[in-house]
């Protein structure tokens, strides 16, 4: 499920237990809703809603750290990108093919990245290097230096390109975070006993409605965004592939 599904899928689960509540309310006798009973309620209500705010906080936290650590992985790529670039056109004509197999080897890596990963595509296929990465790669060490600048420029350019390859290769092994099934479960669950907490003892009126509407909306976009931080290559928060794209001008004929 989509994280905006999962977030109405919340909403509703917290509108029902506000529904919930206010049956048994209506079909419990007195005696089970006294003042003894009112106070166990609202007290478990109070720690459990802690817990959930605590949980929501860190999964926020959490999310948006991974979610500003992958966006800044992609713009340190493309820096690298120029950087391998700049050093190869210091080191000669020479190096001229490698730089253009290197163009042709970013179309096939943003759609890996914003295609198979912002799909869940097959990961084994995705972490593999499209050809014309490696044969970039692999002509590097090809590369036959005269001078002793060319092979100090040679020694910056493939380190440079194993920072590429690294780059890429944490970028889909950090693909496969996620929130646990059973850990969203939960924590929808909590919400949900908390809405059916809420109107267990107090009647409904159009205005305590209308909050408990506001009240849920602002807790399922709260799992909205976790999810959708989430997948940092899918969705509407997506990172920008322009810094990848526009990396490289292409080269003059």
């Amino acid at each position: 499920m989509s994280p905006i599904e999962i977030s109405l899928l919340s909403f509703v689960l917290m509108l029902g237990g506000a529904a919930t509540g206010s049956l048994l309310r209506r079909a419990l006798p007195d005696h089970h809703l006294d003042e003894h009973a009112k106070d166990i309620v609202r007290l478990g209500a109070s720690l459990v809603a802690t817990i959930s705010a605590l949980v929501l906080g860190l999964l926020i936290s959490s999310a948006s750290s991974s979610f500003e650590a992958q966006r800044n992985e992609v713009r340190q790529m493309a820096a690298n990108l120029i950087l391998l670039d700049e050093l190869l056109e210091r080191y000669g004509p020479e190096a001229r093919p490698i730089r253009q197999t290197l163009r042709a080897a970013i179309e096939p890596l943003v759609v890996q990245l914003w295609g198979e990963l912002g799909s869940r595509g097959p990961q084994a296929m995705a972490m593999e290097p499209s050809g014309n990465a490696s044969r970039a790669y692999m002509a590097l060490h090809e590369l036959a230096p005269q001078t002793d600048a060319q092979r100090s420029i040679k020694s910056q350019a493939i380190q440079t390109a194993t920072d590429i390859q690294r780059s890429r290769l944490m970028l889909f092994e950090r693909s496969h975070a996620g929130i646990p099934a059973p850990f969203l479960a939960i924590l929808i669950f909590w919400l949900t006993m908390i809405f059916v907490s809420f109107c267990l003892f107090s009647p409904l009126n159009p205005t305590s409605i209308v909050a408990l509407i506001f009240i849920a909306l602002s807790a399922s976009g709260a799992i909205f965004l976790i999810l959708e931080m989430g997948q940092p290559f899918d969705g509407l928060m997506q990172i920008s592939s322009q810094a990848l794209r526009t990396a490289l001008t292409p080269l003059a004929p």
